[in-house]
C-alpha cells in the first residue's frame, strides 16, 4: 500500500466516516479510529471538539491541507463579502488538485494533486503544475495529450462511485473540462456531511 494510500485511509479511520465515499474504505467494515485505543476513543465531543473535527474533516477531505494552508485560505474566505462558510467551500472547489478529481480524471483527490505536480494538466492551453492554482469561471481544464490514454485517466473516468457536479462540464472523450462556476455550499456532492458553519466558529473563538 502507498504512504498515499494508506494515509487516505488513515484519515477515514480517524474520523470514523467514509469521506470520500469510496467503497474500499476501511470505515465500511470497522467505524472505530486507528491505532491500539481506537474502539475505546467514542465519547461525547464538547464543542470544541465538534468544531475541530468538522476542520478536520473538511481539510482531511482537500487532500488532507496543512494548517497553514487551510488557515491561509479560511482567512481569505473571511476577507470575502457574503458568508464565509459558503466563500470558505468556493475556494476550496476552485483548486485545480480539486477540479481534476471532481473532472474524474483522477480517483482520488491524493492522486489529483500528484497528477497536477507531474505535469499532466493544462489550464487554458497553458501547462499548470501547482495543484493549489486557483481556476476561475470558465476556465478549460484539459489532461495533455501524451497522458490522455492513461490507464488511470481512463479507469478513473469511468468511475460509478460519483457523478461529475453541474458546475464542471466535461467530455471525457477528450478528457477536457471546463469551470463553469463557482459552486455554493450545497452544489457540492459531498458523501458526507460537512459543517463549514462550525469551521468558522473554530477559528472565530482560536
Amino acid at each position: 500500500m502507498t504512504k498515499r494510500t494508506s494515509a487516505k485511509y488513515k484519515i477515514d479511520r480517524r474520523m470514523g466516516e467514509n469521506i470520500w465515499g469510496r467503497p474500499k474504505s476501511p470505515v465500511n467494515k470497522r467505524e472505530y479510529g486507528p491505532g491500539q485505543h481506537g474502539q475505546r476513543r467514542k465519547g461525547k465531543l464538547s464543542d470544541f471538539g465538534t468544531q475541530l473535527r468538522a476542520k478536520q474533516k473538511l481539510k482531511g477531505y482537500y487532500g488532507d491541507l496543512t494548517e497553514k494552508q487551510f488557515r491561509r485560505i479560511f482567512s481569505e474566505a473571511e476577507r470575502v463579502k457574503g458568508d464565509t462558510g459558503e466563500n470558505l467551500i468556493g475556494l476550496l472547489e476552485r483548486r485545480l488538485d480539486a477540479v481534476v478529481y471532481r473532472a474524474k480524471f483522477v480517483p482520488t483527490v491524493f492522486a489529483a494533486r500528484q497528477f497536477v505536480n507531474h505535469g499532466h494538466v493544462k489550464v487554458n492551453g497553458k501547462k499548470v503544475n501547482i495543484p493549489s492554482y486557483r481556476v476561475k469561471d470558465g476556465d478549460v481544464i484539459e489532461v495533455r495529450d501524451r497522458s490522455k490514454q492513461n490507464a488511470t485517466v481512463i479507469e478513473a473516468s469511468q468511475l460509478a462511485e460519483r457523478d461529475v457536479p453541474d458546475y464542471v462540464d466535461v467530455d471525457h472523450s477528450k478528457m477536457v473540462a471546463t469551470f463553469t462556476r463557482t459552486p455554493s455550499f450545497s452544489d457540492v456532492p459531498y458523501p458526507v456531511i460537512m459543517e463549514p458553519n462550525l469551521v468558522v466558529e473554530f477559528y472565530a473563538k482560536n
